[in-house]
């Protein structure tokens, strides 16, 4: 006789990891790193036990939680080349959703708590890297875009503008990020090149660099 429980027990397991991971993205933005796993299981659904099941510790679900936001970034970037004939929009498009995704609050997870020399972490910065730099060097190359910066100048303009600033009374500017982003691109067209910026464009690889 067919039984389809396995198949439903795997479904309802991909679901509760899925929840669990969106759950913890929006706790890590609004806590930071040590966000309370047992909030965490709360905002998911879930109860404790299940969210263990599927991480062990937090740094296995901070893991994953990186690469599930690395992800959505590239596929943002992805859609804006496949779907935006202009190459300047196209650009503007991944900055407002790289901004939606906050990147600048989630950085802290990539910092002190995994393995930067991760392997599966490695090719997702890759993949970021690769996506963020054709866009950025497509709409130099059709000139809408001053050729006097890097992708890793747009990275650290999005990651600063979504980095939540300290006072809850703060939190009230998230409502500004995109005015200031649009403030930001305006600035970056190559008609609005009227002055030349100190130091030298920043590429991704500047950005991983230590002092």
């Amino acid at each position: 006789m067919t039984t389809v429980a396995a198949p439903r027990r795997r479904a309802d397991a991909t679901r509760n990891r899925a929840l669990i991971v969106a759950a913890a993205r929006e706790a890590f933005v609004e806590y930071g790193a040590m966000a309370p796993l047992d909030e965490i299981a709360r905002r998911a659904g879930v109860g404790n036990a299940t969210l263990y099941r599927n991480f062990a510790d937090r740094r296995a679900l901070i893991h994953q939680v990186s690469l599930a936001v690395i992800d959505r970034i590239v596929a943002h970037a992805h859609a804006a080349t496949a779907e935006e004939p202009d190459s300047f929009a196209a650009l503007s498009r991944f900055v407002h959703a790289a901004a939606d995704e906050r990147i600048g609050a989630l950085c802290s997870l990539l910092s002190g708590t995994i393995d930067p020399n991760d392997p599966e972490l490695a090719d997702a910065r890759a993949e970021i890297k690769q996506a963020t730099d054709d866009l950025v060097l497509r709409a130099q190359a059709d000139g809408l875009l001053r050729a006097d910066i890097g992708a890793g100048d747009i990275v650290v303009a999005v990651s600063q503008l979504t980095r939540p600033l300290p006072g809850t009374a703060c939190l009230d500017l998230d409502r500004l990020v995109h005015r200031h982003l649009q403030l930001l691109l305006d600035g970056l067209r190559t008609a609005a090149a009227s002055s030349a910026l100190p130091g030298c464009a920043v590429t991704l690889e500047d950005l991983t660099q230590r002092a």
